[in-house]
């Protein structure tokens, strides 16, 4: 996971929310695809939670995406168009076993303790990643709830995860590197230096490249 920062939500969102009667079940197609465009857009190009590539819309083109809600709908129903609420998830292996499902396919009705979209839950000082890919949280409760209800040490997550470490290990070789190289790369990585979309389990090198800059 890593921070999302959230832009203004889509103007037709806060216009069907403060129509009466409405919720999240009769969102208009035409609300549900501007939504979707924006939670790309803002998680640029990547899901909320394993960081694997979503797209707005047309399959073949990119992956489809669900809208998924960091608060149940149903333990939460005021929060159910809550723009603060609202993320841009994989489809997570939908229709497979549980055991293959993950992020919100997985997630269900069930909370998670922090939200990827408020900075106030500072999710990337509680994620840590492993040489193997696995990804893990100081905070007991939240790493239970990374593998449970998200299931984001699933193998094929984990597996994904370590080929991009090892990729880009490989890519930056093992002469030495000079400070301003690495931080470069940081920038690069973490979407710093360019406004387009992100690269799938990025984080993994971000995490990796703030840690060698730590003990420069």
């Amino acid at each position: 996971m890593r921070e999302i920062r959230k832009l203004a939500e889509p103007r037709s969102l806060t216009h069907h929310r403060n129509a009466a009667g409405c919720d999240f079940e009769n969102l208009p197609k035409d609300v549900k695809s501007t939504l979707r465009e924006s939670l790309v857009h803002e998680q640029r190009g990547i899901c909320c939670y394993c960081l694997c590539r979503i797209g707005p819309g047309e399959a073949g083109i990119v992956p489809r995406m669900k809208i998924a809600h960091w608060h149940s709908r149903d333990l939460h129903p005021d929060e159910q168009l809550a723009y603060q609420n609202l993320l841009g998830a994989c489809m997570g292996n939908q229709g497979r076993s549980p055991s293959e499902q993950h992020c919100d396919t997985r997630q269900g009705n069930k909370d998670i303790k922090w939200n990827p979209a408020n900075p106030e839950h500072r999710i990337e000082a509680r994620i840590r990643y492993l040489a193997n890919g696995t990804i893990e949280s100081n905070d007991e409760e939240f790493d239970q709830q990374i593998n449970d209800v998200l299931n984001l040490n699933a193998s094929f997550i984990r597996t994904n995860r370590k080929n991009v470490l090892d990729g880009f290990q490989r890519a930056i070789g093992r002469g030495p590197i000079s400070r301003f190289r690495f931080e470069r790369m940081l920038q690069d990585w973490n979407g710093e230096s360019h406004a387009g979309s992100l690269e799938p389990y990025c984080q993994i090198a971000v995490f990796w490249l703030r840690k060698r800059l730590a003990r420069i």
